[in-house]
């Protein structure tokens, strides 16, 4: 069967590579933003939920390119900080912020607080739209605790200071493959795999 165009809605490199890796049985080809326009959009992210805003981003890129449109949204929720930084995990120090300044401002709001009450876990929701296809969602989590330091040199976002439960490594400590199959990314897509091989008759 010929692979199906998809187009994923974001300019994260990091999220585009873990989801190419993670979907590779499919019969589908992964297209990113920065594939399809020069400049990448800057798509509103107006959601109050993980769901809101990766439907948000799902339908503004399939109402202008009327493909079939991957959309993922996910965030690290701390549950000392009452859940932050949530939908916010991307610009949690500011707007302009990088992954570097997200961390530190995480690790000063957890300063003295011990090992065992630094839970958290990253939650993933994904919405998949197409031409003849009904919405699908798919949510995710990935639980586990916050560092008191940044380890490791893999991965992206908050992966440096956070352990997965009944693990030693952080995510960026970690083998590609071994995160891929245990994050919430992962279990997420898995979960939409069984959608898409249904959808497009694969077995």
């Amino acid at each position: 069967m010929t692979n199906i165009e998809v187009i994923v809605a974001t300019g994260n490199k990091g999220k585009m590579k873990e989801i190419c890796e993670i979907g590779k049985s499919l019969p589908v080809t992964f297209k990113s933003l920065s594939d399809i326009w020069i400049k990448v959009p800057d798509i509103p992210e107006t959601g109050l939920t993980f769901e809101e805003n990766a439907l948000l981003k799902s339908q503004w890129v399939y109402s202008r390119q009327n493909i079939v449109t991957l959309a993922d949204d996910s965030g690290l929720e701390i549950d000392q900080l009452n859940g932050e930084p949530g939908v916010f995990s991307s610009r949690y120090a500011g707007i302009d912020c990088n992954y570097k300044r997200n961390i530190e401002k995480v690790l000063q709001k957890l300063a003295g607080i011990p090992l065992h009450n630094r839970s958290a876990r990253f939650r993933c929701v994904m919405v998949l739209l197409g031409p003849q296809i009904d919405r699908k969602t798919v949510s995710a989590v990935c639980e586990g605790t916050i560092t008191t330091e940044p380890r490791g040199q893999h991965g992206f976002g908050y992966d440096s200071i956070f352990i997965p439960k009944g693990y030693n490594e952080t995510f960026a400590e970690m083998d590609q493959s071994l995160k891929n199959k245990i994050s919430h990314r992962g279990k997420a897509l898995e979960l939409l795999k069984e959608e898409l091989n249904e959808i497009f008759q694969e077995l």
